[in-house]
């Protein structure tokens, strides 16, 4: 068992299954089974997931340790934009989770990486080659590395922001302004650890959006992304009323479409060897490209 532990400083309005998924990567559903299996005491006294906290309550969790999985090669194709012996760019389809993880330890982008080459060791096997990712009902450009040097050198280019990532989103409802920046910090949920939300106690994060095609219920939008939270596009968006078409998470299911409308179109980066500026274009994938003349017939 892993133990974590936590003292309040003050008193906090929130039930205590809540106010553990706001500090854990666990569900809401999972720590309220944790507390009653009484794995979870407050004061050294088992709990209850309805109970309040107050100022000095000391909470003591056991947390099963995860079985170690590893990644296993699978005949997975993939659509790759480029590829030599340091990098691929591959245009990932929707639906594809980007690395094994809890309840989804088959089927990812590095399984089929690990069938198609051995990228080398770059100290986390579940995720070898893997520099970022996109949301697994996300589509579109993503950059792989082979070596691990080239895998340090293209992170550091997006710890430094000079990588060029360039979306596309089918968003809700008819924009006032037809252009505009969302700077507005991003944490994780207090309510839900699975969702980000606007956060006054969250990091930075910045996008510069611009509708290229107005419908007559949506728009087709190109957004640049400043910084790179999770979930930054869909949260903010959302936030400010027009959600991405599809995303059940932050707005709503669509008939045009069974997923959030989010595409990665382009991405551009300095090759690690030679130092060149690439940038590649990723097209729309069918589903997107369907939606997307779906909203414009409604125009009609």
């Amino acid at each position: 068992m892993q133990i974590r532990e936590f003292e309040l400083k003050q008193k906090s309005n929130l039930r205590l299954d809540i106010f553990l998924a706001s500090q854990i990567a666990e569900s809401r559903s999972t720590i309220q089974k944790l507390i009653k299996l009484g794995l979870v005491r407050i004061n050294g006294v088992p709990a209850k997931a309805s109970m309040g906290l107050k100022a000095g309550d000391k909470i003591v969790i056991e947390l099963p340790i995860p079985e170690r999985v590893e990644a296993v090669a699978e005949d997975i194709p993939l659509e790759i934009l480029f590829e030599d012996s340091e990098i691929a760019v591959i245009n990932k389809r929707a639906g594809m989770v980007v690395h094994p993880a809890q309840g989804n330890y088959t089927g990812t982008i590095v399984n089929a990486l690990l069938y198609k080459k051995q990228p080398e060791d770059s100290g986390d096997p579940l995720r070898p080659g893997i520099i970022h990712r996109l949301d697994k009902d996300t589509s579109g450009a993503m950059v792989i590395a082979w070596t691990k040097k080239s895998l340090t050198n293209i992170a550091d280019q997006f710890k430094a922001r000079t990588v060029k990532k360039k979306y596309y989103a089918l968003a809700a409802g008819v924009f006032k302004n037809k252009s505009g920046k969302i700077d507005l910090p991003i944490g994780r949920s207090r309510f839900d650890r699975k969702k980000m939300s606007i956060s006054t106690d969250g990091r930075q994060a910045v996008t510069i959006y611009r509708v290229v095609e107005d419908f007559a219920h949506g728009a087709l939008v190109e957004l640049d992304l400043l910084t790179g939270r999770t979930h930054q596009i869909r949260v903010h968006l959302a936030h400010i009323k027009h959600p991405v078409v599809g995303d059940v998470k932050y707005g709503n299911a669509s008939k045009f479409i069974g997923r959030q409308a989010l595409h990665c179109g382009s991405l551009g980066f300095a090759h690690p060897v030679t130092g060149k500026f690439m940038t590649f274009e990723a097209p729309f994938p069918f589903d997107f490209e369907t939606a997307l003349e779906a909203m414009r017939k409604e125009n009609g």
